[in-house]
Formats: structure tokens, C-alpha cells, sequence
């Protein structure tokens, strides 16, 4: 019944014009049957005639309707109500995000308990923010809440409430929320999910020329409805995902009654990339051999959608060579073309060549024997992008911050190249500017925001107005980041001459091979008797997560001018 109240009220328009139409044709067949014969003929003869010109004035007005509101989206909402049939999401499809999920179960059991929550004198949550790095599954994590709750799903993305004029976007809220009123009246509830929250959730701009103003408008009629649900008899869950930081939010979205429930999505740990791999394996042909613990060791960093991207392009390599499942080498070469890009085929002389392998080498060796929680990933001099070779490196163990020795072995092993060159050659290139930059942003942080300098000056004091701050304090500040850089160029010279057999040994294997990855540096340094200072972790975990995770590179590569 109230399905069928709701249907009358939604449609009401719809109803009485049907009622209008069915009562003129009866009308019409009764004042033809008291017409006289001649009269009636001659009315039905010309009857189609006029339908066919109804029927074409009808066709222009509908199709300039469509053209210049419909089409171009003034204030209307396009999306239509996703029954939860079609959702069909079950918190056992998504993998990993095992604390997330944690955390949604609890939001589920609130939306399930809602009656008894209100007879008790307590409200339903209004607002769920969800954060966290692009592709991590923060839209898969609403559909699995709505299909649990069993209650409608609306999608939308930020993107869609911006338009240039101003109120478009304030009228596709107000409509958006309109129609999850109707769905949550005959539904019980509704989930409205807005992605990219923060394309209209942005700390909003007050100018005299009128700037943001559109953007404004459209959060101010969000934080409105959002109010607008307090005492309403249909319960309606608005879901928002950002990948933005906190701060970018606007402080009225998440003060208490709004988004004031949040919850993190991580990038998965071990276990739960090797969980997503195995999902994704099951929908192509793999080898029985592939050691699925070790892709998942080799694969840091990485997200469910970037897992999904690497196991699609293996499966597009293997094809390429003619293999019926996917092999080990396919993975790698994968993750390689997905995170270094394609080789760019540049031509080098062989002078030009060796030096970028001596260059690269030298990053090699310092990263392979002396730092304390990366380890070597690949060593190419295959040019990609702006780089004439590179060494990408990836964490040993699971790790959440990172300490002194950890930022000096940083520095260390960016000096090495420009040490390799200067040992070899007398001289040195251009091709060090990336590394000095690395080593010298390093050295700044240490000194400037951590503490961690000999000289005993203990703050943050890039915090400090550069007014405020005394040139004699600037000047010692700047000494300490310096010795710390000359302290380490000594200890990357000691290494590289204490190992000089090894970057030969190095060099004499890019350039017939032009690549190493682990298993080959190993196999190279066994053979010359050579032990580094941190022995590798039985299992490989996590990556570098800290505040400061902007700081540690992917790769350290060789720039071209």
C-alpha cells in the first residue's frame, strides 16, 4: 500500500493526464455517434491528418526539451534509484580491508537496529566519510553496506553537482535528496553515496567579486539537507569518499551530525594482497608454479586496483608471447612496465652507456649493503620516461616511520652514484642532479624538522616565519645540513672502494644484459664472497607508511638534460 501511495504521489501528473486522455476519446466517440452520417465521415477522413501533425509538433517540443534542459542537465538529476538487487555486494566480495569492514559492520548493525535505536532516544548516524589512497575499494565498501542493510543505493560523484551556473548545482542536491526521501519512505532507508566529496566539500572561499560562488551554494544546500534529516520518519545514510587529506574539507561537513563517523581505508598489508591476487588470478589462466606469497611480497605500495592492473597486463604480455597462463617473469615485467613505463628506446654511445651503468651501480651497492630497510628491486640502464637508467627498490620488512640510520643510508646511497662516476671517470655529469636534490631534501628534513643533526638544535623550525628566525640561527642550521651531506659522501666512498669489484662486476652485466633484478645481484655478490650489513627479513612486508612518506622515492634514476 504504501508503495502503491507513493507511486500516486510521484506520478500524480502522469495519472491525471491519462484520466484526461481516456475521458476525450470517450467523449469523442460519443459526440461522433450523434453526428450525421456526412459530418462523421468527413471528421474521421481528416482525423489522421491531424494526429500526424500533433504527432510532429509533439517530436520538435519534446526534442528541444531534451536539448536544452535534459541534455544540458539544468538543475535535473540523472540518476535513477539502483534497486539492491543489482548491487548485490556482500562484505565476503571484498577483499582485504579487514579493520574497514570491521568498522562498516558496525555501521550495518546501526541502520539494522535503527527502530530500536530511536525507541531508545538515540539517532541513526546521518554522514559516513570514508578516506583513503585512490583504488583501495571505498565504493565497493558503500554498495557492501547498502546490500547488508538491504535498503537503496544512490551513486553519485562530486563531479556531477558542478555546473557554471550558479544554483545548478543547490537544485541537483535538493533533487537528489527528494528522491531518497521517496526511496527511504517505501523502503525503509536509503543510502546516498557521493564520491570525490571534496570537489564541492572544499573549504568554501568568501570574495567581493562573487569567486566560488556556485561551489558554495551547492555545500551550503548539502550541509542543509544534511540538518533537514534531523526528526525526518524516512531514514536516509549519506556516504562520502575522498582521497583528499582532512583539512581540505570544510570544518561544517564533519562537525558532529554531518560526517562526524569516519573510517580509513588502507593500502592492504601482506596477507591481504595475497588474498587480492589469488581473487584476481581465479579469472585467468596462471601457472601452477607462480608463488603467489612472493608476488604479494613484491608488490608494496600497491592498491586492489593496482593489483588488478598488473595481473590484466601480465595476462596481455604472456598473450603477446604466445604462452597459454601467465608465468613469474610476466608479473614482473607487468609491475616494471606499470611503474617505470615504457622503455623509450633511446641510443646511446657506449662511453654514455657504460657511465650510466657506472652511475646506476653505484646506487645498487649502497642500497644492496648498507641500507636498513629497502632493498633492490631492478637495475636497468633501458631508458624510460626522462631516465636513462634506474634503480627501483621497494621496503624488507614492515615498517611505520622511519629513523636516523634510515635517512642517512637515504643519502648515502643517492651520493653513490655521483662517488661511482668521480672513482671511475675523474669526472662527473648532469645526470646527478635528481640525486643530489633527493640527497639534499633529505639532509634539510633531518636538520630543519626532526632533530636529527649532532649540533643539538631540537625542533621543527621550518614552523618558524622566516622573519622571525635569526640569520646567524639560519646560518649553523644550513652547516649541519651540509656535514651531514659531506659525512655521507665520505661513507659512500669507503663502501665503493671496499666493493669496487662488485660495481665492475655490476657494470660488465647492463651492459650485455641491460637489467639485473634481485635474484641476479645476489647471485653476483655470492660469487665475489660479498655479505651486506642488513641480511634480508625471512618475508618481506609493508611499505614505508609516515607522515614524511613524500620524501622516499620509488627509484633513483638517471636524468637526462
Amino acid at each position: 500500500m504504501r508503495k502503491f501511495k507513493m507511486f500516486i504521489k510521484s506520478y500524480w501528473g502522469w495519472v491525471l493526464a491519462g484520466f484526461i486522455t481516456v475521458a476525450m476519446i470517450l467523449l469523442s466517440i460519443y459526440g461522433l455517434s450523434k453526428l450525421e452520417s456526412f459530418y462523421r465521415t468527413m471528421t474521421l477522413a481528416t482525423m489522421p491528418v491531424q494526429f500526424v501533425m500533433a504527432a510532429i509538433h509533439a517530436l520538435i517540443f519534446v526534442a528541444l526539451y531534451l536539448h536544452f534542459f535534459m541534455r544540458r542537465g539544468f538543475g535535473q538529476n540523472k540518476k535513477a534509484k539502483i534497486k539492491i538487487d543489482d548491487v548485490k555486494v556482500t562484505f565476503k566480495e571484498v577483499i582485504g580491508l579487514e579493520g574497514a569492514k570491521r568498522e562498516a559492520m558496525e555501521v550495518v548493525q546501526l541502520i539494522k537496529d535503527r527502530k530500536q535505536l530511536q525507541k531508545m532516544g538515540g539517532k541513526i548516524i546521518k554522514g559516513l566519510l570514508l578516506m583513503g589512497p585512490p583504488g583501495t575499494g571505498k565504493t565497493l565498501l558503500a554498495k557492501a553496506i547498502a546490500t547488508e542493510c538491504g535498503i537503496p543505493f544512490i551513486n553519485m560523484a562530486g563531479s556531477e553537482f558542478v555546473e557554471v551556473f550558479v544554483g545548478v548545482g543547490a537544485s541537483r542536491v535538493r533533487n537528489l535528496f527528494k528522491k531518497a526521501r521517496e526511496y527511504a519512505y517505501t523502503d525503509g532507508a536509503c543510502i546516498i553515496f557521493i564520491d570525490e566529496i571534496e570537489v564541492i566539500g572544499r573549504g568554501r572561499t568568501f570574495t567581493s567579486f562573487g569567486g566560488g560562488e556556485e561551489t558554495n551554494s551547492t555545500q551550503n544546500q548539502l550541509l542543509v539537507e544534511m540538518d533537514g534529516l534531523e526528526g525526518k520518519k524516512s531514514n536516509i545514510i549519506v556516504i562520502a569518499a575522498t582521497n583528499a587529506d582532512l583539512s581540505v574539507l570544510d570544518k561544517a561537513l564533519l562537525r558532529p551530525g554531518r560526517f562526524d563517523r569516519q573510517i580509513t581505508i588502507t593500502l592492504p598489508n601482506l596477507k591481504e594482497r595475497e588474498q587480492i591476487f589469488e581473487f584476481y588470478m581465479k579469472k585467468v589462466n596462471v601457472s601452477p608454479e607462480l608463488n603467489v606469497s612472493r608476488l604479494a611480497k613484491k608488490a608494496v605500495r600497491k592498491s586492489p586496483a593496482d593489483i588488478e592492473n598488473i595481473v590484466k597486463e601480465a595476462a596481455l604480455i604472456a598473450t603477446r608471447k604466445k604462452k597459454e597462463a601467465i608465468e613469474m617473469d610476466d608479473i614482473v615485467d607487468a609491475m616494471e612496465r606499470i611503474e617505470l613505463g615504457l622503455e623509450t628506446h633511446l641510443e646511446m654511445t657506449p662511453q654514455e652507456l657504460e657511465m650510466v651503468a657506472y652511475h646506476e651501480a653505484g646506487h645498487a651497492v649502497a642500497l644492496y649493503m648498507l641500507h636498513p630497510t629497502d632493498d633492490v628491486f631492478k637495475i636497468t640502464v633501458k631508458s624510460h620516461g626522462s631516465a636513462l637508467g634506474l634503480v627501483s627498490h621497494y621496503p624488507k620488512e614492515e615498517l611505520h616511520t622511519a629513523n636516523k640510520e634510515k635517512y642517512i643510508a637515504d643519502i648515502i646511497v643517492s651520493l653513490a652514484s655521483h662517488v661511482a662516476e668521480k672513482m671511475k671517470y675523474g669526472t662527473t655529469s648532469d645526470g646527478v642532479s635528481s640525486d643530489f636534490r633527493n640527497a639534499m631534501q633529505r639532509a634539510t628534513f633531518m636538520v630543519w624538522r626532526f632533530g636529527m643533526g649532532n649540533s643539538g638544535y631540537i625542533g621543527d623550525f621550518s614552523a618558524i616565519p622566516a622573519e622571525l628566525m635569526s640569520e646567524n640561527l639560519k646560518e649553523k642550521l644550513n652547516n649541519e645540513t651540509m656535514a651531514i651531506l659531506n659525512s655521507c659522501y665520505s661513507k659512500a666512498e669507503e663502501l665503493l672502494k671496499a666493493n669496487w669489484d662488485v660495481v665492475d662486476a655490476i657494470v660488465k652485466r647492463l651492459l650485455v644484459d641491460k637489467e639485473m633484478d634481485f635474484d641476479d645481484l645476489e647471485e653476483t655478490l655470492d660469487k665475489l664472497g660479498k655479505k651486506r650489513k642488513y641480511p634480508q627479513p625471512e618475508a618481506l612486508n609493508e611499505p614505508v607508511v609516515n607522515d614524511f612518506g613524500d620524501l622516499v622515492p620509488q627509484t633513483m634514476d638517471r636524468e637526462q638534460d
